[in-house]
């Protein structure tokens, strides 16, 4: 747990979060007692190395709509100072995670809002196939300046294609 709550600290990774906030050990267990355990619109996942178990990031479906279908990609990969890494864990981690959310949960979209810096991520998910929905317009501020979010999704059917 604690590692999880020092990579969503790290500030290098806090710019591509939502949450802005400095999070406390109390305000991590808070959130995998109340998200992780109970809510039903919540579904996350430990990423780690198969050859030692080494915890690598994090991964889930949140916000699941269960009468639409649909849920938020959450991913981050904070072994190593990564962020999106490229040795292949983020692309596998959401390649099963999107196998899940379609196969076995029955969902028929996965979405994600990323801010218009995200490069490593807006490159992770062109390659598994999301297209863009839309620009929420000068949606964070970053930088000293407001920056826009792109939401990007991929439907079971396009997945399946693939």
């Amino acid at each position: 747990m604690k590692q999880l709550a020092d990579w969503r600290n790290n500030t290098e990774f806090k710019k591509y979060f939502r949450e802005y906030r400095e999070l406390s050990m109390s305000h991590q267990e808070r959130w995998y007692e109340e998200k992780v355990l109970k809510d039903p619109t919540t579904e996350m996942f430990s990423i780690r190395r198969i050859d030692d178990g080494q915890l690598v990031g994090c991964c889930g479906l949140v916000y699941i709509n269960w009468i639409a279908k649909h849920a938020d990609l959450s991913l981050y990969i904070g072994w190593n100072d990564a962020y999106i890494d490229d040795q292949g864990y983020a692309e596998e981690s959401c390649r099963l995670l999107l196998c899940y959310a379609f196969e076995e949960l029955g969902l028929n979209k996965v979405w994600s809002e990323i801010y218009v810096f995200d490069e490593k991520k807006k490159k992770l998910y062109d390659k598994l196939g999301f297209k863009v929905e839309g620009i929420l317009r000068e949606n964070c501020f970053h930088a000293g300046e407001f920056q826009d979010s792109r939401i990007l999704s991929i439907l079971a059917r396009e997945w399946i294609k693939q």
